[in-house]
């Protein structure tokens, strides 16, 4: 059942949180050694919070997934990283697990991911490997790949992911789901562990768009012990999430439809489109011409920022301490080696380079501006056009390994979400149609709804319309 059926059968009395919980642990004890969605999972607690849920509560009753880097007290939250794996329970929740239990949620497991939230294959994660359930061969996306795979799988009703670049949307487009990412500032990130502060958003991903509303309603809203987090009005979501798209102008930006995206996904993407535009939309082309410049601009300004953040992981206060050291530079050295994947590696060093003496005006300066410059693009896009639909990916989800050799073509995989993060915009990916594998399987292709900032009601509103003219 989606949360929304869910939520009406433990009302009506024709299911129990205990049965619902069963039900996804026989899910999960048949199918994650083949998937690899979930890190972890406590049957015996998650079964004792199902005996004693209040099913009035607005997710009274319904298990929900945890990313691992959402803290939840008394969990492991490895951050899919030898740094953490074995060595760090969480003393306290983060806002988001807190609502989520003052909401009546169960939380059932832990997700799988990129380390730290490093990568869009999930195959960065130093713990397991988790597989696409439309194709064993192919990768779920990432970094939320464990949690797009666990609700794909049918192993969760919805699950909370972390969006820095897209890793929320691209992630739920290869899986054939529905994910989104908030507003810069509506859900509060205190309790997330931090990748790029000023990029990183939480948000839901689930079976279909009702869901994944129910969820955003709960989590978001002002947190003070959030700096980032928007002192704003939180609209009632399911209020106008049936509203329809009568009246509304879409803007289809032409750089989304450039060189790099596979005609049968334009295909799917436009047809999208132009269902929307028969429920009385108006289809308008806009001009962001600075896209071709974001990707470079984020891997500037993320890495920047990972290498701030992840200097507290330094083998002395937590986490993985190299037992080799000789002395205390020793230690943060060959812990930090030792504890670190490539990847992980990789973004430090360039965040680093980009901080340095010499370098900080010519790179990490430079980028600010840039994204300035993206922000405004979209200011002037959105005095064109209400939303824009745009694709999720350029590609569906690729061969496990295929970028082993080349990682700058993973990076360029993110062209379409990552200008969302960088001006802080509200996005959501909805599944549109499947396009052949070349080998014999058929993978889901995602469609973008972008609103302006603090507009996930109009996201959330147009995504419904077309979700609905999808089926």
């Amino acid at each position: 059942m989606t949360l929304t059926e869910s939520l009406a059968a433990l009302s009506s009395g024709q299911t129990t949180p205990t049965a619902l919980v069963e039900e996804l642990l026989s899910q999960i004890e048949s199918q994650n050694e083949t998937i690899g969605a979930l890190i972890s999972y406590d049957k015996e607690r998650a079964l004792a919070e199902a005996a004693k849920a209040d099913t009035s509560l607005p997710l009274g009753g319904v298990p929900i997934v945890l990313k691992d880097n959402i803290n939840a007290l008394d969990d492991p939250c490895t951050c899919a990283s030898k740094f953490l794996e074995n060595t760090y329970r969480s003393p306290y929740d983060a806002t988001v697990t807190r609502k989520l239990r003052e909401a009546g949620a169960i939380l059932l497991g832990r997700a799988n991911m990129d380390e730290f939230a490093m990568g869009s294959s999930t195959e960065n994660s130093a713990l397991m490997k988790t597989v696409n359930p439309h194709d064993h061969s192919r990768i779920p996306g990432g970094s939320s790949g464990g949690s797009a795979a666990a609700v794909a799988s049918g192993m969760a009703i919805a699950a909370l992911g972390s969006d820095t670049g897209g890793s929320i949307r691209q992630p739920a487009a290869h899986c054939g789901i529905v994910g989104m990412k908030p507003s810069y500032g509506r859900v509060s990130r205190y309790g997330v562990v931090a990748f790029a502060s000023s990029l990183d958003q939480v948000g839901p991903l689930a079976n279909n768009v009702e869901d994944v509303a129910r969820v955003l309603q709960v989590i978001a809203g002002h947190d003070p012990l959030d700096s980032t987090s928007l002192d704003a009005p939180v609209p009632d979501f399911l209020a106008t999430l049936n509203d329809g798209v009568k009246g509304l102008r879409i803007g289809l930006p032409k750089q989304y439809f450039a060189h790099g995206l596979r005609p049968e996904m334009e295909s799917l993407i436009r047809a999208a489109a132009a269902r929307l535009e028969k429920q009385g939309a108006s289809l308008v082309e806009v001009d962001l011409p600075s896209t071709e410049a974001a990707v470079a601009t984020y891997y500037i300004l993320a890495p920047a920022e990972a290498s701030s953040n992840l200097s507290r992981f330094d083998g002395i206060r937590y986490g993985h301490r190299s037992s080799e050291a000789e002395d205390i530079i020793d230690t943060y050295k060959k812990s930090r080696e030792e504890g670190f994947g490539p990847e992980v590696k990789r973004r430090i060093l360039l965040g680093t380079y980009v901080l340095s003496s010499g370098y900080y005006d010519a790179y990490y300066s430079r980028a600010q501006k840039v994204r300035t410059l993206i922000q405004r693009e979209f200011a002037a896009a959105f005095e064109q056009a209400d939303v824009l639909l745009t694709p999720t990916s350029p590609r569906p989800a690729r061969k496990i390994g295929a970028c082993e050799e080349d990682p700058l073509d993973d990076y360029l995989a993110d062209i379409f979400t990552i200008s969302a993060n960088l001006a802080g915009l509200p996005g959501i990916s909805i599944p549109c149609g499947k396009v052949d594998s070349g080998d014999g399987a058929k993978l889901p292709v995602g469609v973008q709804i972008l609103a302006p900032h603090l507009r996930d009601d109009l996201v959330l509103q147009v995504a419904k319309a077309a979700e609905l003219t999808n089926e």
